[in-house]
């Protein structure tokens, strides 16, 4: 598993989707979230950062692609993406058997 997500992992994964077209957003989703698990696993094995992802965080995977400016909450577009963002988290979660970090 990836590292505890916080607030800034989930608006980071959101802006960068935002850079993309909305039939591109879940792939695109899916890749960040990918990433994050394999510099997480990465970064246990080996002890250093994913040349690639990063330190195993969503932020670090997010930041590999261009991330939109921070919008408002209130975005329609950032909300779209938002909820995607936490559909996946919620899938991931499902998928691995684990509680959400606390």
């Amino acid at each position: 598993m990836m590292r505890p997500v916080l607030p800034g992992d989930v608006s980071a994964v959101a802006r960068a989707l935002l850079m993309v077209p909305p039939p591109e957003r879940p792939a695109l989703c899916r890749r960040i979230f990918g990433g994050a698990v394999e510099a997480a696993a990465h970064c246990r094995l080996i002890g250093r950062l994913h040349p690639r992802w990063g330190d195993g965080s969503l932020n670090a995977a997010a930041r590999r692609y261009v991330l939109a400016d921070e919008p408002f909450l209130d975005d329609p577009h950032y909300l779209q993406c938002t909820r995607l963002v936490l559909r996946e988290l919620a899938a991931a979660h499902e998928r691995s058997g684990e509680a959400p970090a606390r």
